[in-house]
């Protein structure tokens, strides 16, 4: 059997339970027709980089499918048909990823950058910085220039 990745772009409106809902249809068609859904990631409600269908954002959801390829039709027939999916791609590839894809790792990383943080973009505490009253007036600096 095949292996593939199958993503798609669920409505901004949805609740996380209908997201998750679209998923285990997804799972249950694959699995109906003697394939594997082998690995489900949602990615979360993220920005758009444009407007599909006058949404801004969509809910991210990612499927690894062990399967033949007539699965990945009918899933996809399925998939179109639905209103609350607004994108999809299936793309084959050549072995599944171990362990979180990308995008996951990537929000991790953001989160454990946010929680260095106590204040300062550059992870310090404000009070490393030097202040701004260190500096003589603008006033006494044109005065010595000159």
């Amino acid at each position: 059997m095949a292996l593939y990745e199958h993503v798609f772009l669920a409505r901004q409106d949805l609740a996380q339970a209908q997201v998750d809902a679209l998923a285990e249809a997804a799972t249950k068609i694959v699995q109906d027709n003697q394939g594997k859904v082998v690995k489900t990631e949602t990615w979360g409600l993220r920005s758009l980089a444009y407007k599909i269908a006058k949404n801004r954002k969509a809910h991210y959801v990612m499927l690894e499918i062990d399967a033949p390829a007539g699965v990945v039709a009918e899933l996809e027939r399925q998939t179109q048909i639905n209103e609350d999916v607004i994108r999809f791609m299936t793309v084959r590839v050549d072995e599944l990823e171990e362990g979180p894809s990308a995008m996951m790792r990537k929000q991790e990383r953001d989160r454990e950058r946010r929680g260095d943080r106590e204040g300062g973009r550059d992870g310090g505490p404000r009070g490393d910085r030097p202040d701004r009253g260190d500096r003589a007036p603008r006033r006494d600096r044109e005065e010595e220039a000159a």
